[in-house]
């Protein structure tokens, strides 16, 4: 096996290989990516406009270029399969997965998507295609692909390793044998190792494996990747409502299911209300961070004008508009606090965690002790180091102790309500907590001070 060659995109080598295009040197252009990785060449592509994109690829053998299609951004890939024909983007969905290949025809429209279909090659590939269609994109059916090796529990071992032989052609990756009855239902799985060890004559009954983790086509991708995840699988079967074995899911499949549920966590708990990427247009960008902005801005003109209500009390004492600051971001951060452990327990879910109730008198108990601390840390140095009256450090004490609590209440309860009505409580972090909690911050601070300073 030839080495992979590592490659480091660099702006000396895109100026080379954009210069190599326009002169049409060929040969330069292969010569640079013999033993490149595909991922890697589909970064390099990336940087390319539409045309250098499409010459690159149709200079590769067929089996690369679809390899490197795959490895392809999502805007990247569609703007390419929408330059290309359909006999020729069929000529790569030919060399692919079907799994892979439902994902790209997914870009498409449904009479794009058949006109691709109808110039397949290989029968049997646009059969599993059109098979995966049929199910919903985030599920185990959607996930699947179709290629797979499976063994009758009646052959023994010389036919099982013909029908090894013979299958092994369509599958990339080889993980496990599953072992399936007449009628195609699950029963286990044997290891190649029993297989090499067993003699010739002896029964896959014999020594195949009972005890096998399988999931249901219906079963959503989350829950397939939390399930793989636990018991450290590298690939499991997919079978239908009768058992019966119909596909599988591999570990590559499940690590881009976790890496866009995090991306999508990360954006909405930063405020962004669409998947969007640095390289979008500025418009698509903006639109996606402009909600939760508008609510920020909105936020901040009602929090002046609660500061307006206390205009008079502020003239009184001009100290309490030093600490607004303070209690403001005290609050926020002890928001998002709060709600990103609630979210990332959420996010991991097990059979033994804590009841709602339990979580809030949890984070009731943890607010408690933090807002003594922090209240009297406070009203230490506002006393003592600033040289106000006692009174006064008392009020900026009492006031961020009952930030705390309140705080620290809405950032447990807001993604517990949130997830206990389907909706992802990942957007309770960030600018909703730190919107609302500033609002709720100002109006604890100056009902406080109202009580204790007779303002």
């Amino acid at each position: 096996m030839e080495p992979i060659k590592v490659f480091e995109l660099s702006k000396e080598y895109l100026e080379s290989l954009r210069e190599a295009i326009e002169l049409t040197d060929i040969d330069f252009i292969k010569q640079s990516f013999d033993g490149v990785n595909e991922a890697d060449i589909a970064a390099l592509l990336d940087e390319l406009n539409m045309q250098e994109a499409l010459y690159v690829l149709r200079l590769l053998e067929a089996e690369v270029a679809a390899d490197i299609l795959i490895e392809l951004d999502e805007d990247s890939l569609t703007r390419v399969i929408y330059e290309m024909e359909p006999s020729e983007l069929a000529a790569y969905i030919d060399q692919m997965d079907s799994d892979d290949a439902v994902d790209i025809l997914n870009l498409l429209t449904v009479r794009e998507r058949e006109d691709v279909i109808s110039h397949l090659q290989e029968k049997e590939k646009s059969a599993h295609i059109l098979d995966l269609l049929r199910y919903d994109e985030d599920s185990a059916g959607g996930l699947m692909a179709k290629e797979f090796i499976k063994a009758n529990k009646n052959w023994n071992v010389i036919q099982t390793i013909e029908e090894i032989r013979r299958q092994a052609e369509k599958v990339e990756k080889i993980y496990s044998i599953y072992v399936v009855d007449n009628k195609q239902h699950l029963l286990g799985r044997v290891s190649l190792k029993k297989i090499i060890l067993a003699s010739s004559d002896t029964k896959i009954a014999d020594i195949y494996e009972p005890e096998l983790i399988s999931v249901p086509t219906h079963l959503d991708e989350e829950e397939v990747a939390e399930i793989m995840r636990r018991y450290d699988l590298e690939s499991i079967p997919v079978v239908n409502a009768k058992n019966k074995l119909v596909g599988r899911i591999t570990v590559d499949d499940i690590l881009d299911v976790i890496r866009e549920q995090s991306e999508e966590d990360m954006q909405a708990m930063t405020g962004i209300s669409a998947d969007v990427e640095e390289s979008d247009s500025i418009f698509r960008i903006s639109k996606a961070r402009l909600p939760w902005l508008l609510i920020g801005v909105i936020g901040g003109l009602m929090g002046a004008k609660i500061i307006g209500f206390f205009e008079d009390g502020l003239s009184k004492y001009i100290a309490l508009a030093s600490f607004i600051p303070l209690v403001a971001a005290t609050g926020g951060n002890v928001g998002i606090q709060s709600s990103s452990l609630v979210v990332q327990t959420l996010a991991s879910k097990s059979v033994f965690d804590d009841t709602p109730w339990q979580r809030f008198i949890k984070g009731l108990l943890i607010a408690l002790l933090n807002g003594v601390v922090l209240g009297l840390f406070v009203f230490a140095v506002v006393k003592f180091i600033y040289g106000f009256e006692a009174i006064f450090g008392f009020t900026i004490g009492l006031a961020m102790f009952c930030v705390v609590l309140l705080a620290s209440f809405m950032g447990t309860v807001t993604p517990l309500v949130l997830n206990r009505f389907g909706v992802n409580p990942a957007i309770a972090s960030g600018p909703f907590i730190t919107t609302a909690n500033d609002l709720i911050g100002l109006a604890v601070y100056f009902g406080v001070a109202m009580l204790l300073l007779n303002l």
